[in-house]
């Protein structure tokens, strides 16, 4: 137990107990919220909200109405037929047409069945990322209650079900990447990075880290698979489908207002300062100046003697910090860099000052939730918390004495 107490007061048993009401009381909303009989939930949202626009992908993949994919007006009309109780949603068309390949098969069932079946899907991917992850920790392994009432009550999966959204596959393929570099194989984990193109904001920061610290292999492996994905889509749906969607993503500013339509729900470095400073120009400046200190934290973290676990960590979190885009389901990639650092605390909390890490990565909870305060006080709290995170690792680097799992050990 003492090697787990931060102070008299963040310990074990607080943070359980802690967890163990975030969970009821977040799981409980949800229950409460999509106990409605129709599509609407309580709120007057459709129920799975950003499904509903996956959804209707992959209906215009199988009825051959791609064409309206890249077009507001027209995917608006497709949605109303498609799903008539959602008249009147709009989305903003940015997604590659990969994408209506991959729901094309959920989208021969009526929206229901569907949403259930990527709902438990969505469980499935988080639970098993967080099981593979948490089995290879030294410490951590031996809290499994902790550990599994921890991952319930953590928000960005929270977030994943309620929005029925697409970031458990960046999971998925962020963990797969991992346990490649585990086994040595480079190559692989640059294929799973690849796979990011379908939300390439989350690619960014592996993208400038990686090319940056000279990982060829990686490199290599992520646009290889970025080309092939993008060529499948090119290949089922033909060019003109592709010049369309090129256009939509340069043209994505004329749309900003679809893109982020809750500013305050986003979590980035770009979100934080556009919040904060109402000048656009000077916003833009100091969000290129800070996701680029990041980014060069990152690097400085890969090249030292950290382990590859507490390595990666720092890279999901940069990805979060710099990416353009990060919604709060987003934060669901941020689940392996919490096992991580908490099994990283508890291996070398002894030889290291690593005091503040467990209260950083405890106030994440509450701040990811509560970002909606941010319309009146304009400050996106949780991002100076994992910018302090980063630093904490990064500023750790200057010890180079580990005690460290040997199968986590593996040179990326």
């Amino acid at each position: 137990m003492a090697a787990v107490t931060v102070s008299s007061w963040l310990n074990l048993r607080r943070i359980r107990i802690h967890a163990l009401l975030l969970a009821v009381c977040l799981w409980s909303v949800y229950a409460i919220d999509m106990s409605t009989s129709g599509l609407r939930d309580r709120a007057g949202l459709i129920k799975g909200t950003d499904f509903l626009q996956f959804y209707v992908i992959g209906k215009l993949g199988i009825s051959g109405k791609a064409d309206s994919l890249y077009n507001v007006a027209a995917l608006s009309d497709q949605i109303h037929e498609f799903v008539p109780a959602a008249q009147g949603i709009v989305y903003a068309p940015l997604y590659g047409p990969q994408i209506m390949l991959l729901f094309s098969p959920l989208a021969r069932l009526s929206y229901f069945p569907a949403l259930f079946l990527w709902s438990l899907l969505n469980f499935a991917i988080y639970f098993g990322c967080v099981y593979l992850l948490w089995k290879r920790c030294r410490e951590l392994s031996n809290y499994r209650w902790p550990v599994l009432i921890c991952s319930v009550a953590f928000p960005g999966f929270f977030h994943l079900i309620a929005w029925g959204q697409t970031s458990g596959i960046a999971l998925l393929c962020f963990t797969g990447a991992f346990l490649a570099l585990v086994s040595g194989k480079r190559f692989v984990a640059g294929i799973l990075i690849g796979c990011l193109i379908f939300k390439p904001q989350l690619g960014l920061a592996s993208a400038a880290v990686f090319l940056l610290a000279r990982q060829w292999k990686i490199v290599f492996g992520a646009s290889l698979s970025a080309a092939a994905q993008a060529g499948l889509g090119w290949l089922v749906y033909g060019t003109q489908i592709m010049r369309n969607y090129l256009h939509a993503v340069l043209h994505a500013s004329e749309i900003l207002p679809l893109l982020d339509p809750r500013p305050y729900q986003m979590h980035s470095l770009w979100h934080f300062w556009s919040l904060l400073i109402p000048f656009h120009m000077a916003a833009l400046l100091l969000y290129v100046a800070s996701a680029a200190m990041v980014i060069a934290w990152t690097i400085h973290c890969w090249k030292r003697a950290l382990p590859l676990p507490v390595r990666f960590a720092a890279l999901l979190i940069a990805t979060v910090l710099a990416s353009p885009h990060l919604a709060v389901y987003d934060l669901v990639i941020l689940a392996p860099a919490f096992l991580w650092l908490a099994d990283w605390y508890l291996t070398n909390s002894a030889d290291i000052d690593l005091q503040g890490l467990p209260l950083l990565v405890y106030l994440c909870y509450p701040l990811f939730l509560i970002g909606p305060l941010a319309r009146y006080t304009h400050l996106q709290f949780s991002v100076p918390v994992l910018v302090a995170l980063l630093w904490t690792i990064n500023a750790a680097t200057l010890n180079t004495t580990w005690r460290i799992q040997p199968n986590l050990t593996s040179s990326s």
